[in-house]
């Protein structure tokens, strides 16, 4: 769904996110990530589920919404890295798409998406022109937004999807860091977003690999601009544990540095 709201679109970085009232008739609002900027409108990308969700897919078009943001810190991707692997579980995907987008822009980055989803993709499985020598020749299909912007995706399920690789996302990827010499691995880093399980698997599997890691956190808000504390996490830094707030310290977090439960 598009949105036109030119002032979070000219302050929107990837990783950061909106608060949405859904419908007038109901208070609480919802956190949805940014998946794109498109001139002066912001787009997102959510499934339909639960009354506020349902509410807000009905919207027509003309109708207004009220949005705050952009709320949170983005990613960090750090130039001396320039491998950059983005790993989107679910509604983890329009973040990574947001990055893929920042990304491109500069010919140094050679970003590859690694993305999975157990309900049908929201897009046309197109197959890959980007060959993969990493991966095997069946799996073909990609996300056809990035397939157009020159970026390699590969899609994971469980639920044998043509073309697609049957497991999670870490398993993907996993196979995708093992290919690496010791040379590419120095230059790679981790980006991720989804269901907290799959977070805290990529977590495990950026220490496996020594690759620093960078994870965007799904939390259920109420105010969503640091005021209620309800969506805190503890996380380690140089003073010891610390409670964190999802909305405003994060969404993104070191992975090493959150304490996974």
């Amino acid at each position: 769904m598009r949105f036109r709201a030119a002032k979070i679109a000219a302050a929107a970085k990837p990783g950061t996110f909106v608060h949405m009232s859904c419908d007038s008739n109901l208070p609480m609002r919802r956190p949805l990530s940014i998946m794109r900027v498109v001139e002066d409108c912001i787009d997102v990308l959510f499934k339909s589920h639960g009354d506020g969700l349902r509410l807000l897919a009905d919207k027509k078009v003309g109708a207004s919404v009220s949005l705050l943001g952009p709320i949170g810190q983005p990613f960090k991707p750090d130039p001396q890295r320039p491998i950059c692997g983005l790993i989107g579980g679910g509604v983890g995907i329009p973040p990574m798409v947001f990055l893929a987008d920042a990304l491109r822009q500069d010919p140094a980055w050679r970003p590859l998406a690694i993305l999975g989803s157990e309900i049908p993709f929201p897009f046309e499985l197109q197959p890959s022109a980007l060959a993969t020598a990493w991966a095997d020749n069946k799996l073909v299909s990609s996300m056809p937004l990035l397939e157009d912007w020159g970026i390699t995706s590969r899609l994971c399920s469980l639920s044998d999807f043509d073309g697609t690789f049957r497991g999670y996302v870490t398993d993907l990827a996993d196979l995708w860091l093992q290919s690496l010499d010791d040379a590419e691995r120095e230059q790679t880093q981790l980006f991720a977003c989804g269901p907290t399980v799959m977070l805290k698997a990529v977590a495990a599997l950026a220490e496996r690999h020594n690759v620093p890691c960078q994870v965007s956190l799904e939390e259920f808000m109420a105010c969503a601009v640091g005021g209620c504390a309800g969506c805190t996490v503890e996380v380690t830094t140089a003073d010891g544990p610390a409670m964190k707030r999802v909305c405003v310290d994060g969404p993104v977090f070191e992975a090493a540095a959150v304490v996974w439960q």
